[in-house]
């Protein structure tokens, strides 16, 4: 692991403990990469307190030069993948945390089969997150829902989702129409903040009349689905997500009227990127992809 993309993990995860987490690396490696590092330039790089780690002035610079370095690499790896066409080279990809969950690992399948030789990694994390890697050149595509927030993004829709309201198969809701006035006295189960579920949960809340509603946050649909079939409330989730849970009668999908709002799947990249070779075998794997693969 390169000493200059740990020093921007740490300071990105605010402390050594997420930097090691997220790099699934030790702390005390961690550790020893930035000391290695503030030796080498013979400055400070990062403030280390009680409350986490926090960057030097200097620090702030280097990780300026950092990502100029990263964008070079980046730049240098494109270039030199235009030669390899499809017998080598990497492709970085990331997706929602439902996407990136359900439906990443489905696509690529498909592509390994097409493209044996390239080397595949995924990342996963909310709407914002994943942004934040296209618009840093950290990942070449992502997955996510609806339309990019930042000009500097591009979406190519793919087809359109359901979201289905769950609750714990014994459930009195379970086995017949409701109204909104029926849920008035449930517990909400919410996804996190910077999450595009989120988003389409409060959207439904409003369309129900039900912002008053109680609402308990938790993050990722995984855990969402264990707590509702603990009973602790219900939840809105994608039709995909839930599927396994509902088909096995581990979840019960509740009838609404009004529906819940569906949502538009789209692949997203910056609009200045070049694609590499890889990327654009995706690209066009994509372009055939009009509903979510069996």
């Amino acid at each position: 692991m390169n000493q200059l993309e740990v020093l921007v993990k740490v300071v990105e995860s605010k402390g050594f403990s997420g930097a090691a987490k997220s790099l699934y690396m030790s702390q005390p490696a961690v550790s020893n990469h930035i000391r290695n590092l503030e030796r080498s330039l013979g400055v400070q790089l990062v403030h280390r307190t009680s409350h986490g780690a926090r960057p030097t002035p200097a620090g702030e610079v280097v990780v300026e030069h950092a990502h100029r370095v990263f964008e070079i690499l980046d730049s240098l790896e494109r270039v030199v993948a235009d030669y390899r066409g499809l017998e080598g080279g990497q492709l970085v990809l990331a997706g929602t945390t439902t996407l990136g969950t359900y439906l990443l690992p489905r696509l690529l399948s498909d592509f390994s089969h097409r493209a044996p030789k390239v080397s595949c990694q995924i990342r996963v994390g909310n709407e914002e997150a994943v942004e934040s890697w296209l618009l840093r050149g950290e990942v070449a595509l992502g997955l996510c829902v609806d339309t990019p927030r930042d000009d500097q993004l591009m979406a190519q829709e793919m087809f359109v989702e359901s979201m289905v309201l769950v609750a714990e198969p014994g459930s009195p809701l379970v086995g017949r129409a409701l109204t909104p006035a029926d849920l008035a006295d449930q517990r909400f189960l919410m996804r996190e903040s910077g999450s595009a579920s989120r988003r389409l949960q409060e959207s439904a809340l409003r369309t129900w009349g039900l912002e008053s509603a109680e609402q308990w946050d938790m993050w990722g649909p995984d855990t969402l689905k264990q707590a509702v079939g603990q009973g602790l409330g219900i939840s809105l989730l994608s039709e995909h997500a839930v599927r396994q849970e509902t088909e096995s009668g581990n979840l019960a999908a509740l009838t609404v009227i009004p529906a819940p709002p569906t949502r538009t799947v789209s692949l997203v990249r910056r609009i200045d990127r070049v694609l590499t070779p890889p990327e654009e075998a995706f690209v066009e794997l994509v372009r055939t992809v009009a509903e979510w693969p069996a």
